[in-house]
C-alpha cells in the first residue's frame, strides 16, 4: 500500500495528473494568497482603504473629463456617476488580475526554481487580492447607489457571472504574458503601457452605445466590451441597451485567449525554473 504522501517517479506522471495535482497543492494556493494580502497593504496608513480610494478618485476625473467637459450621454435615465462606476470596477478586476498574473512567476522566482509544484497555482493565487480589493469596492459601489436612491432589478442575481467572466478574460492574457515574461523581461514594462491603453479604448467612462451600430460588432472583439456591458446591465437594469450579439462575440474571444494562454503556460512551464 503506497503512503498518500509519497512521491513517485514516473515519466509522464505529472503532465498526467497535473489537474489533480492542483488540487493536492490547494494548500500552498491558501498560503501564497494569504502571504499577497498580506503584503499588498503592510505598512501602509490607510490599509485596505486604498481599495476605495483609488477607483474614486478616478471616478471624480472621468466624471469631471468625459461627463462635464466631453458632455458624453449617459444611459436612460442612469446617473453619470454610476454609468462611470458601474464600468470602472470591472476594468480594475481586469487590469490589476492581469497585471498580478503578467508577474506572477517573475515575483515567485526563488520558489519556482527551487520546489516542483504546478505552477499554474502562482498566477491563480495573485487573482485573490484583487477580487478582495474589487470586493471591498463594492462596498463604494453600493454607497453611490444608496446615494442617488437606485436601486438595481433582478438582474443583479446575475452580477457574479459578470465578475468571473472579467476573471475569466484577465486570466488567458495574462497567462500568455506570464509566460513569455518568464524568458522576456522587456514585458514588465510593455504590460502597464497595454493596459492604460486598454483603459481609453474600453467604454469604462462613456457608454457603448455610443459606438455606431455598424462599428458595435467590431468594437466588441475587445472583450472588455462585452464584460462592463453586462456588468452594467446587472447593476443598472432596464436602463443600460444590452447588445447581445457583441456579448456573444466577446465571449468567444475571452474563451480564445483563455485555451491559447492556457495551452502556451502548459508549453513553457517545464522551463521556468531554468529560464527564470
Amino acid at each position: 500500500m503506497i503512503h498518500p504522501h509519497t512521491l513517485i517517479l514516473e515519466a509522464g506522471r505529472a503532465d498526467r495528473q497535473y489537474w489533480q495535482d492542483l488540487w493536492r497543492y490547494r494548500e500552498l494556493f491558501a498560503v501564497l494568497a494569504w502571504r499577497d494580502v498580506t503584503v499588498r497593504y503592510k505598512q501602509t496608513i490607510i490599509g485596505a482603504a486604498w481599495a476605495v480610494l483609488q477607483p474614486f478618485a478616478t471616478l471624480v476625473v472621468f466624471t469631471v473629463l468625459f461627463g462635464y467637459i466631453a458632455k458624453m450621454p449617459t444611459e436612460g435615465s442612469t446617473p453619470y456617476p454610476l454609468l462611470v462606476f458601474a464600468g470602472l470596477l470591472p476594468w480594475q478586476l481586469f487590469a490589476s488580475s492581469a497585471g498580478a498574473i503578467s508577474n506572477s512567476l517573475v515575483g515567485n522566482a526563488s520558489l519556482i526554481s527551487k520546489v516542483y509544484f504546478p505552477r499554474l497555482i502562482v498566477p491563480a493565487s495573485a487573482m485573490v487580492v484583487c477580487l478582495i480589493d474589487f470586493a471591498i469596492s463594492l462596498v463604494l459601489l453600493m454607497g453611490l447607489l444608496i446615494w442617488f436612491a437606485y436601486w438595481p432589478g433582478w438582474q443583479v442575481l446575475l452580477l457574479p457571472g459578470f465578475v468571473a467572466m472579467a476573471v475569466l478574460a484577465s486570466l488567458g492574457p495574462g497567462l500568455f504574458i506570464a509566460s513569455l515574461n518568464v524568458k522576456y523581461r522587456d514585458f514588465r514594462i510593455v504590460i502597464p503601457f497595454i493596459i492604460q491603453m486598454g483603459l481609453y479604448v474600453s467604454p469604462v467612462g462613456f457608454s457603448s452605445s455610443v459606438v455606431p451600430e455598424q462599428w458595435r460588432l467590431l468594437y466588441s472583439l475587445n472583450p472588455m466590451v462585452g464584460v462592463i456591458d453586462g456588468f452594467r446591465w446587472a447593476v443598472l437594469g432596464g436602463n443600460v441597451n444590452f447588445y447581445m450579439p457583441g456579448f456573444m462575440l466577446s465571449w468567444c474571444v475571452i474563451a480564445f485567449f483563455l485555451w491559447l494562454g492556457i495551452r502556451k503556460f502548459r508549453q513553457m512551464e517545464r522551463s521556468f525554473a531554468d529560464l527564470i
